[in-house]
């Protein structure tokens, strides 16, 4: 069948349930110390530091998270790092905007797998799924998908905030289609973070067997809750310390921090996710 057949009859069908079953549900409450396995812990400001890497690693070391998330040139070293503590070495590629040709991420995916990484979050190319060249989208994919090939997990960052739900489903569809093993709703650079409504949206598309990964603006553990519940398997986040002791509070963007929020109560949302 024809890419845009499969999509076109995905779309139909995911859209048409809209609302009709409940979104799939963790069993049971998971505790704020048990969500640290759901965890990316997550560090991608640029700024960044090497003491600031070891400091994460450090913590999710201590935590037992399931990965560390870090920008490339920052992998070999979280590798080494993690050796022998069960958490994945883990970093993205073409971030945050994915407008690199397919080739560049796959190269970009080789270099980093060579250097340790164990999964990868590869950037979609958004503008091709706003155009609906469902074709190059697949191919931008496979391309990741190949340069891993079985040696590291592939997720796809949708940028969910910039997308139409029909054009979640139909990426999302493709996304299965080209191998991937996760789609991620964000970078946590645009417009916006997860939302518990697009996980959901996401996971009835996937269905059970995909990875579903909710990552942008999640600071505290309701939030990580909810998209647990909403049918998120994995939890990109750097407020993992707050998360998993049951803390954090959702930042109100009022503009009065710099480096930290001047109330001591907040995570801030101009974290890089």
């Amino acid at each position: 069948m024809d890419i845009n057949e499969i999509i076109k009859q995905v779309t139909q069908e995911v859209c048409a349930s809209i609302g009709a079953a409940p979104a799939p549900a963790a069993s049971g409450e998971i505790s704020p110390a048990a969500v640290a396995q759901y965890i990316d812990h997550t560090l991608l400001k640029p700024q960044a530091t090497s003491d600031d890497i070891r400091r994460i690693c450090d913590e999710a070391k201590k935590y037992h998270t399931a990965s560390v998330c870090v920008n490339p040139s920052r992998i070999k070293l979280v590798a080494e790092l993690l050796s022998g503590s069960g958490v994945t070495p883990c970093c993205v590629i073409a971030f945050p905007f994915g407008a690199t040709p397919p080739e560049s991420k796959a190269n970009e995916t080789f270099d980093a797998i060579n250097n340790g990484a164990k999964e990868v979050d590869m950037v979609v190319n958004i503008g091709a799924v706003k155009e609906g060249d469902w074709m190059l989208v697949k191919r931008d994919i496979e391309a990741v998908v190949a340069a891993a090939k079985g040696r590291a997990k592939v997720k796809v960052i949708i940028e969910a905030c910039l997308l139409t739900d029909e054009e979640i489903v139909k990426v999302c569809t493709v996304s299965k289609l080209a191998g991937a093993d996760f789609v991620k709703t964000s970078t946590g650079y645009s417009t916006g973070g997860a939302t518990v409504e697009a996980v959901r949206l996401m996971r009835q598309t996937v269905g059970p067997d995909m990875g579903v990964k909710a990552s942008g603006g999640i600071h505290n553990y309701q939030e990580a809750l909810a998209m647990i519940k909403a049918g998120a398997n994995r939890i990109g986040a750097s407020a993992t310390v707050e998360i998993v002791n049951g803390g954090g509070t959702a930042c109100i963007n009022c503009g009065a921090c710099k480096q930290s929020c001047p109330t001591g109560r907040a995570t801030i949302v101009k974290q890089c996710y």
